[in-house]
């Protein structure tokens, strides 16, 4: 970066000198009279003071572009692009997904799709099982916590969501139910029922927690309502007694919620065993654990003489003047089994009725649950197929965890081009958008997001372009869109400083083009509705600059070429240099990063953008000639077989500097010095040629593309070599690299374990599948072959994901390809949720 600039002012420098007017003097001229000497000196000496400043003005006319252009440079990265948003405005534009479980990260909250929301959150421990000095609190949604299963049941993404989560003791039923009405959301209610895992535990103690506070710099008034107990601490902190009120309600405020109360109703007084509250200030949303827990206190009952670890009532910094709260929690302690709920009202609902809780709630959560499972059949017919209603009820808890996962977002990345020397802020922006993962990733990444709509498109095609206008007004003025959104301090404090900052030459694959392929392919405008039609209009010009950035910033050095960027050409522990931006991570390239590799992947990829925005132009009447025309250049079976065939091989496969002879070794160690890290050791100079020593995922992209022709000869040696077991073929589905490959369940680094090196991947397999699914219909040589092998493997894909899901209570990152184990991260209720596509075969 600075290298770059540096090098421009050096050749700045140099070019001025070339250029700088010679001082003439009066030795270089011939001699004449006097008079005619002095006269022509003088002409010769205004002329050149007349040629050294239009020189030097010219110069620094030349400094002052240089700087301006570099400044606009630097800006290009962080400077929004200026067509029309394609988002709605306003939340409110669709009220009934105002208020929903918009908080991915933790295991129950609800928010409203405001850039300052009011944030509402549960955490919860067991008193009588709390270890000195570590409560188990439960907040954040977190693998440590070791959780039997957690997940939502039913979850339509708008009105209602049921929650199950299995403690070690106790399990919990967290739901919500919305109501509209009035002119700020309307209402809602959340409901927690706690009942104990064993017979043993009934009467055992339970702890909830139930907070409000503010989002990122929200302001607003939060004014905690008290209900009369008396405590004191008896010697145990202050020595004094203290009257110890629980809540009974939170009055508050804030710009876009207006007025508002909520208010806390125990189902079963008798089970009460205590209530509290905290009513205090925090720095950020993500330090309410700690504002919490710093609030603790232990108590002890006036009449019961009962100790408790308790909440310590107002608590406010010496130097807090206005002691008002942004933060306010409402404690309830009771015996096994416990029920809560909280009521959401918003003042401008002004004829209610009856209030949303106990019988009322019932009837309405009934009612919503019954519209989700009569609308779950017609969507996926699973019962049609034959599913059992144990696996009908998986497939129901897998689409609601990917849809209840859905969080809503606001602030700005840390971006970075080669112009600038520092990360510099992305605008604030909001974000509606699907999680990967609520334990390990509950934030938005880009080539996820394409695959997560594949489902929720099929469930709420709404939904779903809401999410896309999201993304899509992300976008910079270069057509580059940021891969991965930290947006926010919630999500900030989960991620380390070394993965924030998002760099403009990196894009992610546009996965959004198989969504709306999925949506409108073969669909005549008569069946499209106006809305969507106008929305793809609002999206159309946003689409045209994202595959330019794709079409222009990553293409190789020939026609119908294209490369990753990103790739460390100086990388010395890596064995083989990650695409990241691939988002296949540590597959294997070409073993030295060049400008002249060939992706085939990439390829591919753009090879589906031209054709589907050729398609939408056709059907929003937009001028689609050259993206047709592209779409046919690099369909071309002979030109994809030119640049990406491997003869020798016979599979298809990336180009680039390459050996195989590539390991990790470690450096012989110093006396008194830690050991070294292994550092990467060539032992065969590479050579410019195909990477046709590796065979896995990007190989198959001819093929998951459904690029080649029926009667391919290269598309029956791909289907030959998928079923040999030596390659890619598992009983639990296809191994992202084959076992001959050299970097096979390689390590990428001695601290990096193999990622896309072999484990199997449920979004790939799903493409797989999709495509023999299409080349078992269409006509040709190899359709039977493709038909054997289609339903080979989605039945072993559904089979091992449910076996797993049985075994483990969860939905997995990717299953080991020797044995079909679940591992990664859990839940991955992303693209892995692609299983409930396999079950109904839903592929267009």
């Amino acid at each position: 970066m600075t290298g770059g600039n540096k090098k421009l002012h050096v050749t700045g420098t140099s070019e001025t000198k070339k250029n700088r007017p010679k001082v003439l003097k009066s030795s270089d001229h011939s001699s004449h009279s006097h008079g005619q000497g002095v006269s022509k000196l003088s002409v010769l000496k205004t002329q050149h003071n007349g040629s050294l400043y239009t020189g030097f003005g010219v110069i620094a006319i030349s400094v002052v572009s240089w700087f301006v252009y570099q400044g606009y440079l630097e800006t290009r990265v962080n400077s929004p692009l200026t067509e029309n948003k394609v988002a709605f405005p306003s939340s409110h534009d669709f009220p009934e997904r105002y208020w929903g479980s918009f908080r991915p990260g933790v295991y129950f909250g609800m928010k409203s799709r405001d850039k300052h929301s009011l944030l509402a959150g549960l955490m919860w421990f067991m008193p009588d099982v709390a270890a000195a000095g570590n409560l188990n609190l439960r907040h954040l949604c977190d693998q440590g916590d070791n959780l039997e299963q957690y997940g939502w049941k039913e979850h339509d993404g708008r009105n209602f969501g049921v929650q199950v989560i299995v403690d070690k003791f106790i399990q919990l039923e967290t739901s919500f139910v919305t109501k509209l009405g009035g002119n700020h959301g309307g209402d809602w209610t959340a409901r927690i029922q706690v009942e104990p895992r064993m017979k043993e535990l009934r009467g055992q103690q339970v702890t909830l927690f139930f907070y409000l506070t503010l989002d990122d710099n929200g302001k607003g008034l939060l004014q905690p309502i008290r209900m009369i107990d008396n405590m004191d601490t008896s010697g145990m902190e202050a020595n004094e007694s203290v009257k110890f009120l629980g809540l009974s309600a939170v009055h508050g405020h804030t710009e876009t919620l207006g007025d508002f109360r909520v208010s806390f109703h125990h189902a079963n007084e008798q089970s009460i065993v205590h209530t509290a509250f905290l009513s205090t200030t925090v720095a950020s949303p993500h330090l309410v654990k700690d504002a919490l827990q710093s609030g603790l206190r232990l108590m002890e009952d006036k009449k019961s003489k009962q100790r408790h670890i308790s909440l310590a009532g107002t608590l406010f910094a010496k130097e807090d003047k206005l002691k008002q709260p942004n933060f306010v929690v409402h404690q309830v302690t009771g015996k096994l089994p416990l029920l809560l709920e909280i009521v959401y009202e918003s003042n401008s609902f002004a004829e209610r009725g009856t209030m949303l809780r106990g019988e009322v709630y019932d009837a309405l959560l009934q009612k919503y649950r019954e519209q989700f499972r009569i609308q779950f059949e017609s969507k996926f017919r699973l019962n049609e197929k034959g599913f059992s209603e144990e696996e009908q009820d998986f497939a129901k808890s897998a689409m609601s965890n990917l849809v209840g996962g859905i969080g809503y977002f606001y602030g700005s990345s840390k971006v970075q081009s080669v112009h600038n020397k520092e990360p510099v802020p992305y605008w604030n922006v909001p974000l509606y958008t699907a999680v990967p993962s609520r334990s390990f990733f509950p934030r938005g990444f880009l080539w996820d997001e394409g695959f997560h709509n594949l489902i929720i498109s099929q469930w709420d095609r709404e939904i779903s372009f809401d999410i896309m206008a999201h993304w899509f007004d992300l976008m910079n003025v270069e057509g580059w869109i940021p891969r991965e959104q930290i947006l926010g301090s919630e999500a900030r404090a989960r991620v380390p400083d070394e993965f924030v900052v998002q760099r403009n030459n990196q894009g992610n694959p546009p996965t959004f083009f198989l969504v709306l392929d999925a949506m409108f392919k073969n669909r005549p405008v008569r069946d499209i509705s106006t809305l969507e039609l106008e929305q793809l209009n609002r999206m159309w010009p946003r689409l045209v600059s994202w595959y330019n950035w794709f079409n222009t910033s990553l293409h190789g050095p020939e026609p119908g070429t294209y490369y990753w960027r990103g790739r460390d050409t100086a990388s010395v522990r890596e064995l083989n240099p990650k695409s990241l931006s691939s988002g296949l991570d540590d597959y294997p390239r070409a073993s030295h990063p060049t400008t002249y590799e060939r992706h085939l992947d990439l390829r591919c990829w753009i090879t589906l953008a031209a054709k589907v925005m050729a398609s939408i132009a056709d059907l929003i009447g937009r001028e689609g000639r050259k993206y047709h025309e592209t779409f046919v250049f690099l369909s071309n079976n002979e030109l994809l077989n030119a640049q990406h065939w491997s003869e020798k091989a016979k599979r298809y496969a990336d180009y680039g500097l390459h050996t195989s002879n590539v390991t990790l070794r470690r450096p012989k160690s110093v006396a008194g010095q830690p050991k070294p890290d292994k550092i990467r050791w060539v032992s065969e100079e590479p050579t410019p040629r195909f990477v046709d020593d590796t065979f896995g995922y990007v190989s198959l992209f001819p093929l998951i593309i459904e690029i080649l022709q029926p009667d391919s000869p290269q598309l029956g040696q791909l289907l030959q070599d998928l079923r040999n077991p030596n390659l890619l073929w598992t009983k639990y589905g296809l191994r992202s690299l084959s076992k001959t490959s050299p970097l096979y369940n390689k390590r990428n680094t001695e601290h990096d374990p193999p990622y896309w090196r072999g484990p199997i991947w449920i979004n790939i397999n799903y493409l797989v599948a999709r495509a023999l699914h299409h080349y078992s219909v269409v006509e040709g040589p190899h359709q039977t072959r493709a038909l054997l092998l289609y339903n080979e493997l989605r039945e072993n894909l559904i089979s091992n994901v449910l076996r797993e899901y049985r075994k483990t209570g969860y939905i997995w990152e990717q299953y080991n390809d020797a044995n079909g184990a679940g591992q990664g991260c859990r839940p991955f209720t992303g693209w892995s949720t692609l299983v409930l596509l396999l079950m109904s075969e839903t592929y267009v």
